[in-house]
């Protein structure tokens, strides 16, 4: 189930990459920057998402590159990590989790979100209806 929502999770992130591409040319051999906040450091379920990248066909170091952050554990600190994700000038975010989520819809509301785990956006106040989404914030959801 973990890769299942992990592929599911790196196919909407390379949607959101891609959109731009469709609209305005890229200069040839832009790299995309991932950014990833989550409140615990990378384990199993970025192993999956790095694996669906590859299926794809996008390596990291070659045509992607992925900015890890979180916030080890401090929830109070996720803002601050999200921040630095938007000063970087990712092109799109991939929140770990509704604190993650949540975090990144205060620090930006210009950079695409994916948020990858967690409760009902509409619930937490993420989105104001669900499936219409009325911010850059999206959420792959997968039920059983």
């Amino acid at each position: 189930m973990r890769l299942t929502v992990a592929r599911l999770a790196t196919s909407v992130a390379l949607l959101l990459l891609a959109a731009p591409l469709a609209v305005e040319a890229q200069p040839a051999g832009k790299v995309a920057r991932i950014g990833w906040v989550a409140t615990s450091a990378p384990g199993p379920f970025d192993t999956a998402f790095r694996q669906g990248l590859r299926d794809l066909g996008y390596v990291e170091g070659t045509n992607i590159t992925i900015e890890w952050r979180w916030a080890k554990g401090e929830f109070d600190r996720l803002a601050a990590v999200a921040a630095e994700l938007v000063r970087l000038n990712v092109d799109v975010i991939v929140a770990g989790g509704t604190p993650a989520a949540l975090a990144t819809k205060k620090t930006t509301t210009v950079i695409p979100t994916v948020m990858v785990a967690g409760l009902d956006p509409v619930q937490v106040g993420l989105v104001a209806r669900f499936p219409v989404l009325l911010s850059r914030l999206s959420k792959v959801q997968h039920r059983l």
